[in-house]
């Protein structure tokens, strides 16, 4: 049976220049804004004098939570849900990509709870009121700039959590694809790679919980990063290629793709546990893991929707069996993620060994007994999927 609720509020105000229109926005939710940063490039590259000048003009006043990190640490969220709470902050602008708008959801939601930020991706305390988000987006990848989700990073504990609640859906995100300009090949290769995943995770459902038209146009999604992603790693400045993949990473995980999935996200909870304790760049992780889980639950009954994927998404001959066209799409896949992208191919060669493969394995089925995804895996069976990325 098909049914579902889908709701997307966020406004976009997607093209260029278009900064001008930020102190207004921000306006609407109150006076105080948190501005949400990561390692400074905002202020080398102009878009905080920017959004300084908007905010100026619309009589606002501004405080700094700079120096969010990749994987963005509780310890970040907790600071500024401190500063939240000293300075009466009314809305919380987060500018950068998917790291820092994540913090700011947690800050977010902090900013109302007396206790420790850690007990909200932790489920010891409910997720309450929560501030208001403005993003202005800097990297194609998460999504974060229109879905109600973030992950959060325990460093003491190797832990990475999901907090999510329809009040941190941005209510408003800037996307203009000139800002990913400055983007590194291996960061918009990484990010690349996080916007297939997003999409597969959502393609690679139980039959009940797929629809013709749904699939189809996530086909035409992962075609458009496959098409794009090569094209702004050799040619940066390339606006075209840049603004399709932005908007390919906001509905990749904006809840439309995923309305029928049925089941949990098997590679991200896999990855998540690799980032958690290596701190690796996630799209990076979920590019070694994917290939790796499909050639794992290749079988009859899995093989005919790997066919679908190998032929509609690559061109893969429909003549042949299934298995012999899904094995030629996983294929395409790996030449797509390590030789076009050019990113690492195993474990091994970004300093990853057996060490923590079954504590891992463990936590990525989150305290149940396996991880419930498209095909169910115990922990030694992601064990055994994690030695093969090695």
């Amino acid at each position: 049976m098909i049914e579902f609720t889908h709701q997307i509020p966020t406004k976009i105000i997607f093209g260029p220049d278009k900064l001008g229109q930020l102190g207004t926005e921000l306006a609407a939710f109150g006076k105080k804004v948190l501005v949400v940063y990561g390692g400074g490039s905002i202020k080398r590259n102009g878009i905080f004098d920017k959004a300084v000048e908007s905010m100026q003009e619309a009589g606002l006043t501004w405080f700094e939570q700079g120096g969010v990190e990749p994987n963005p640490k509780v310890t970040s969220v907790q600071a500024g849900a401190d500063l939240c709470k000293k300075e009466g902050i009314d809305v919380i602008l987060a500018i950068g990509g998917g790291s820092v708008i994540d913090c700011a959801k947690g800050i977010a939601a902090a900013a109302f709870y007396d206790g420790d930020a850690w007990d909200l991706p932790t489920h010891k305390a409910p997720i309450g009121r929560c501030l208001p988000i403005v993003s202005i987006l800097t990297l194609a990848a998460t999504g974060s700039e229109m879905d109600p989700v973030g992950v959060i990073s325990n460093k003491d504990t190797e832990q990475k959590l999901v907090i999510s609640n329809p009040a941190l859906r941005p209510a408003v995100s800037f996307l203009d694809p000139t800002l990913t300009y400055s983007v590194s090949a291996f960061q918009t290769a990484s990010g690349s790679a996080d916007i297939m995943s997003h999409i597969m995770e959502d393609y690679f459902v139980d039959g009940d919980g797929s629809m013709y038209m749904l699939d189809r146009i996530k086909e035409g999604m992962m075609k458009t990063v496959i098409h794009y992603a090569p094209i702004a790693i050799a040619d940066p400045t390339n606006y075209e290629a840049r603004a399709n993949l932005m908007w390919t990473s906001s509905w990749a995980i904006n809840g439309f793709t995923g309305a029928l999935c049925n089941c949990e996200w098997t590679n991200h909870m896999i990855e998540h546990e690799l980032s958690a304790i290596y701190d690796i760049t996630h799209g990076l992780g979920l590019a070694i893991v994917t290939p790796r889980w499909m050639r794992y639950v290749l079988d009859d009954t899995t093989a005919p929707k790997m066919k679908e994927f190998a032929v509609n998404v690559f061109g893969v001959d429909a003549s042949l069996p299934d298995k012999e066209a899904a094995l030629k799409g996983i294929e395409c896949l790996e030449d797509f993620f390590f030789n076009k992208l050019g990113l690492k191919s195993t474990l091994t060669e970004i300093g990853i060994g057996e060490e923590n493969l079954e504590v891992m394995a463990k936590k990525a089925c989150n305290g149940k007994e396996t991880l419930n995804g498209w095909r169910v895996l115990t922990p030694a069976q992601i064990v055994e999927i994690l030695k093969a990325c090695l």
